[in-house]
């Protein structure tokens, strides 16, 4: 799939953010892309926007992505009984 045909449904703080959303939207079958500039990872610097960790969907499923980050993490059904 091209990059063209992925949108930004979230823009993480840096790459700990990035993963846990990443791990949100994956668990429910949405396959995830992350777009950062290489700068900020290597130096783990967050200044002017070098930590950015761009969150990416493909477009035909964006809305359901951002459904999923916008509906409270509850994880009390995962919970072992």
């Amino acid at each position: 799939m091209s990059e063209e045909n992925w949108e930004v449904v979230f823009t993480a703080a840096g790459m700990a953010q990035a993963s846990i959303i990443q791990g949100r939207l994956e668990s429910e079958g949405v396959p995830v892309q992350l777009d950062f500039e290489s700068a900020g990872r290597i130096f783990a610097i967050t200044v002017d926007g070098l930590g950015e960790v761009r969150v990416m969907v493909p477009h035909d499923l964006a809305q359901t992505a951002r459904d999923i980050l916008a509906a409270p993490y509850d994880d009390v059904e995962d919970e072992p009984a």
